[in-house]
């Protein structure tokens, strides 16, 4: 039967036309939901569409305190350091909100808009870095060279808002799961200890 859990997305754009394959709620069923078999009643997205914006964070907050909050965030991070939509600059204490969107973020998710940065809305509903860290375990994906910097500042640099993702290390529970592109400006020491857990991990 259809899966019991809970899927809770880490931000949408705002002002995107409803059903736009490249909102995160379209992406999330499509990629996600659809696959696992969680019904779309299931699929938590915050409300981009709302005309109050800042009620739409608070219903978003809401539903999380409802659902007892996150077990597993899986988060990405920018090439700017962004976590979520978190751009530098963000408090570790922010909490779901309306934010703008950097030019480099928007450059970066052209992509998905057929290349063209203007198609790229510039603000979005996130879940803040301090929403964020009360998910009770975090997985950070990352994969390919772009990456590499943002990871190095994350894991080697100051723990501060330059780097939102600086906040992982002030969460007890963090697994990251990088390529070694990714991984390429992380001390080799770093790695090949990272390498020897995994090969462990593996055996066990």
């Amino acid at each position: 039967g259809p899966s019991p859990a809970h899927l809770v997305a880490l931000d949408e754009y705002v002002g995107l036309p409803g059903g736009n394959p490249e909102s995160y709620r379209a992406t999330i069923l499509r990629e996600v939901a659809s696959p696992l078999g969680v019904p779309a009643e299931r699929v938590h997205v915050p409300d981009g569409s709302m005309q109050n914006l800042t009620a739409a964070a608070d219903a978003f907050e809401d539903t999380i305190d409802q659902l007892g909050g996150v077990d597993l965030q899986l988060l990405g991070i920018g090439s700017n350091g962004h976590l979520a939509f978190n751009e530098p600059g963000s408090a570790f204490t922010s909490r779901t909100r309306v934010v703008t969107l950097s030019d480099r973020t928007r450059e970066d998710n052209a992509r998905f808009f057929g290349g063209r940065v203007e198609q790229v809305p510039d603000r979005a509903l996130t879940q803040g870095i301090g929403t964020l860290l009360q998910a009770r375990t975090l997985v950070l994906l990352a994969r390919g060279a772009s990456k590499a910097s943002a990871v190095r500042s994350a894991l080697l640099g100051p723990v501060g808002t330059a780097c939102p993702a600086s906040a992982l290390r002030l969460h007890p529970r963090v697994t990251l799961v990088l390529d070694r592109a990714a991984a390429a400006e992380l001390d080799a020491a770093l790695v090949d200890l990272a390498m020897d857990h995994a090969a462990a991990a593996s055996r066990t």
